[in-house]
């Protein structure tokens, strides 16, 4: 069993920046793919950016150039860079690893940190 935990959500005005940490309990290179996913409220939630155990990165259309996906395994962690962000960024935004390659489902999910984008 891995415990994932995000960290870094907050308050932040249109354009504005936040990096979004994932702390693992265990090793992280043995998953396939580690993926950032979010949540607004009255909506699916949607899969952001995905980092390959090689370090082949992906992200949906809407935050492409604006969103950097990185991991640093002797650390366990993973982190979602995010700049230039806009209020429809706003969203419960979660941390989660796959077994196997995309498409897939996660076998793990943290428990989410909240991120607004506001004046």
């Amino acid at each position: 069993q891995v415990q994932l935990v995000e960290s870094g959500g907050g308050l932040v005005q249109p354009g504005g920046s936040l990096t979004l940490s994932c702390v693992a309990s265990g090793s992280i290179d043995s998953f396939d793919v580690m993926g950032w996913y979010r949540q607004a409220p009255g909506r699916e939630r949607e899969l952001v950016a995905t980092i390959s155990n090689a370090g082949s990165t992906s992200y949906v259309d809407s935050v492409k150039g604006r969103f950097t996906f990185s991991r640093d395994n002797a650390k366990k962690t993973v982190y979602l860079q995010m700049n230039n962000l806009k209020p429809e960024d706003t969203a419960v935004y979660y941390c989660a690893a796959h077994w196997q390659r995309m498409p897939s489902d996660p076998d793990y999910w943290g428990q989410g940190t909240q991120v607004t984008v506001s004046n």
